[in-house]
């Protein structure tokens, strides 16, 4: 597999911040912080699509490398 873009690590990393903005909250807040989330989720995983179909890369193992390039770079925002 080719060298993972920095696009997709940056988006994978903003949707995980989101993530993690979600430990703690309830109701209202955590109703807005969870469309937050997914809104940044969504975009990570549609530029992960695009970019496997526009370089012939098997999505899933594109996938993978994103999450692990951004797991093992920095320790998970969540904790």
């Amino acid at each position: 597999m080719a060298e993972v873009p920095d696009e997709l690590i940056m988006l994978e990393r903003s949707a995980e911040a989101e993530r993690a903005k979600l430990a703690g909250l309830t109701g209202e807040e955590y109703n807005l912080q969870w469309a937050r989330w997914l809104k940044a989720s969504e975009a990570a995983q549609g530029a992960v699509t695009a970019h496997a179909e526009a370089s012939g890369e098997n999505r899933y193992e594109l996938e993978q490398a994103v999450k692990r390039a951004v797991r093992h770079a920095t320790q998970d925002p969540a904790e």
